[in-house]
C-alpha cells in the first residue's frame, strides 16, 4: 500500500452540511475500495490565487490515506463526476513526506488537545 494525499475544492455555494456530505462521499469512496483513512482536514473556505469558473472562493479539503495505486482512478473518477468538485489533485508521497505528514499530524492533535 501507498501513502496518498489529495486536496480537493469544493465549490462556495455550498452549505456546510452539503459540503461535509461531499466529504463523506468521497471517504466512503476510498474506504469501500480497501484504502485506510489516516487523516482529514476541511481547511474552510479559502480565497483562491485565480478565479475558476467565476468563483473565488472554494472550500479546501484534505485527506490523507493508504491504498492501492487502483483506487487512485476510481477516487479521481468520482471527482470528475461530481459537480461540486471544483478542482482536486492527488499525490502519491515519499517515505520524507510521509515522515513530514506524520509528525504534521502529531503536532495538530497536542494542539486540540490543549
Amino acid at each position: 500500500m501507498n501513502h496518498y494525499e489529495t486536496v480537493f475544492i469544493l465549490t462556495p455555494v455550498l452549505s456546510d452540511d452539503q459540503a461535509k456530505e461531499t466529504v463523506a462521499k468521497f471517504k466512503k469512496v476510498l474506504t469501500d475500495n480497501g484504502a485506510e483513512i489516516l487523516n482529514e482536514e476541511a481547511w474552510g473556505l479559502k480565497k483562491m490565487a485565480y478565479a475558476i469558473d467565476k468563483k473565488s472562493t472554494g472550500f479546501y479539503n484534505l485527506v490523507e490515506f493508504k491504498a492501492e495505486p487502483e483506487v487512485i482512478a476510481t477516487l479521481e473518477t468520482a471527482y470528475r463526476r461530481e459537480e461540486r468538485v471544483i478542482r482536486f489533485m492527488t499525490v502519491k508521497l515519499d517515505k520524507y513526506a510521509s515522515a513530514y505528514a506524520e509528525k504534521r499530524r502529531n503536532k495538530l492533535a497536542k494542539k486540540e488537545e490543549a
